[in-house]
């Protein structure tokens, strides 16, 4: 057993914190900024621990309880993984558990780790949220909650195995035993432990990223020179450590080649013409392996010249429309006076036809759009250029779109108010159709409406069909809907469909309402009646 008091507690504390503190403090280029960093870490080894607290003694009396010093636990083992969100940051989970003579402590924990890693040891620190679970023979056993601060110092075997040289924490949690200890004891009653945990095991690391094979690609500037012109080579390496300076050889199995770190130069003097090839090759002088990559790029040298001839193409008409022709003429000549010729008229809709320098496009069946008309000027000695010239294929004009329509937006049947002997009146289904008629108006202001009523031969009541249409307006204009529409935009009718209902029909600006089988009402004659016509003439006559 090792003894431990509060300040010895302190000391390896301070001492670990220094050491990885020391480790913060070195040079950027001790650190290994470029590691692999795997997805995950796991440990498992040994756990000693040293709870550091007083408990009450089993069996002693509540009213006078004897302090028991938790003793150290040699016997344990620990267990954490570690999910590595970048080179220093990770979520760490941990478990813990140590036992003595009929006493043990278990932690489970979880928290951020900051990790430092160099190319043969990694430095770490961590803070975790606890769960602690103490039990003491003779007592029940307790659940606390605590922390675990600390760290460590891993030596690497592999890049899949380390060594835990060794792992210190600082263990603090809060237990209570206020149902066995009197109130005059409190340190008692809830004791807090305030130990140290030291581990020692072996890394598991796991899920490294793919390995990814340094290459290097090679281009040159220009790719064709005549014989003297210089030409310039550029290498690009990927893949490779930006932090190390690369080496660069280039070779080439023409001409005099001159390299300088990424670039090379190429002296063609001398050299005839044909097709040529420049190589570098790329190392990384501190990789062990896997550390270096080539490439080549290929250049042409050409003899004094050949030039090739010339290719202009144009049409008249260069717009027609779709059936229409176009004549499409060439000129082509040769720089070097060679003697010249056209051949391969083609287009890309319609059909071409012609002979030497001239051809026709006709246009019929062709899609609107721009139609390319291409052809090749060739010399005698072999050499060919390509050219083309658009032709636009206008589309027809289009139809005028139809005129505007009045259209019946939706309709309001008055059978149940029959029923209940107000045959006019707008219920509240109408009221909840009519506010989708306002709504209608209301976002398309040039909108007018015209409201249809009708009413059955059976029903003889006079002007009915005129008093559903007015009632509707009435809604739509008066003041108990709250729509507020222009009455001028509401122009009522009375209809010979021979229903209980009125149809309301949306009349666009610049459409007419088909009003064959309707005549207008007459709303001097005809007005709105209320809900309560006895109620409305009294409050009328009281007003005069």
């Amino acid at each position: 057993m090792l003894p431990c008091s509060k300040l010895g507690i302190r000391s390896v504390l301070f001492a670990v914190f220094a050491l990885i503190l020391a480790v913060l403090s070195f040079p950027a280029a001790s650190l290994a900024q470029d590691q692999e960093v795997p997805k995950v870490d796991v440990f498992a080894g040994y756990q000693w621990i040293h709870p550091g607290a007083n408990v009450p003694a089993a069996f002693s009396d509540p009213n006078s309880p004897v302090p028991f010093k938790l003793p150290d636990m040699s016997k344990g083992f620990g267990f954490s993984a570690t999910y590595n969100f970048d080179q220093h940051w990770g979520l760490e989970g941990d478990f813990g558990h140590n036992w003595g003579s009929n006493n043990y402590e278990s932690t489970l924990s979880a928290g951020p780790r900051f990790m430092v890693r160099t190319d043969s040891t990694n430095y770490f620190l961590h803070a975790m949220v606890s769960y602690n679970r103490l039990a003491v023979s003779g007592l029940d056993g307790s659940n606390g909650i605590g922390a675990i601060l600390g760290g460590g110092m891993d030596l690497k075997f592999s890049r899949s195995f380390a060594w835990r040289l060794f792992e210190a924490d600082y263990v603090w949690a809060r237990h209570n035993y206020a149902d066995d200890v009197s109130l005059d004891f409190p340190d008692l009653r809830r004791p807090s432990l305030e130990g140290v945990r030291l581990r020692t095991g072996i890394v598991w690391n796991i899920g490294y990223p793919d390995v990814v094979t340094p290459a290097a690609s090679c281009s040159v500037q220009p790719a064709e020179v005549m014989v003297g012109e210089p030409v310039t080579a550029t290498a690009t390496a990927s893949n490779f450590n930006p932090k190390h300076t690369l080496s660069y050889a280039w070779s080439g199995n023409g001409g005099k080649v001159t390299g300088k770190d990424t670039t090379a130069s190429i002296d063609t003097n001398g050299m005839a013409g044909g097709s040529y090839t420049v190589s570098a090759h790329v190392t990384d002088p501190k990789m062990k392996k896997g550390g270096e990559a080539s490439c080549t790029a290929n250049f042409t040298v050409k003899e004094p010249p050949k030039n090739p001839p010339t290719i202009s193409l144009s049409a008249s008409p260069s717009s027609v429309p779709v059936g229409g022709t176009s004549t499409v003429t060439a000129t082509c000549s040769s720089p070097d006076n060679v003697q010249t010729s056209v051949a391969g008229w083609t287009a890309t809709g319609g059909t071409i036809s012609g002979t030497d320098n001239t051809a026709t496009l006709n246009t019929t069946g062709a899609s609107p759009g721009s139609v390319t008309v291409s052809a090749t000027c060739s010399d005698t000695r072999g050499l060919s250029t390509p050219g083309s010239t658009s032709v636009n294929v206008e589309a027809p004009p289009a139809p005028p779109p139809p005129p505007p329509q009045a259209s019946k937006l939706s309709e309001c049947d008055f059978s149940n108010m029959a029923k209940i002997g107000k045959p006019w009146r707008v219920d509240n289904e109408c009221k909840a159709i009519l506010d989708d008629v306002a709504k209608n108006l209301q976002q398309n202001a040039d909108n007018k409406l015209v409201i249809v009523g009708n009413q059955e031969t059976a029903e003889k009541r006079k002007n009915l069909a005129g008093e559903r249409a007015v009632n509707s307006k009435a809604y739509l204009t008066g003041g108990e809907s709250k729509q507020g529409i222009d009455p001028s935009r509401v122009e009522t009718r009375t209809g010979n469909l021979g229903t209980k209902s009125a149809q309301y029909w949306i009349v666009p600006a610049g459409a007419t309402f088909p009003a064959e089988g309707t005549e207008l009402v007459n709303e001097a004659k005809v007005k709105a009646v209320p809900d309560h016509p006895k109620v409305a003439a009294k409050k009328k006559a009281a007003a005069h």
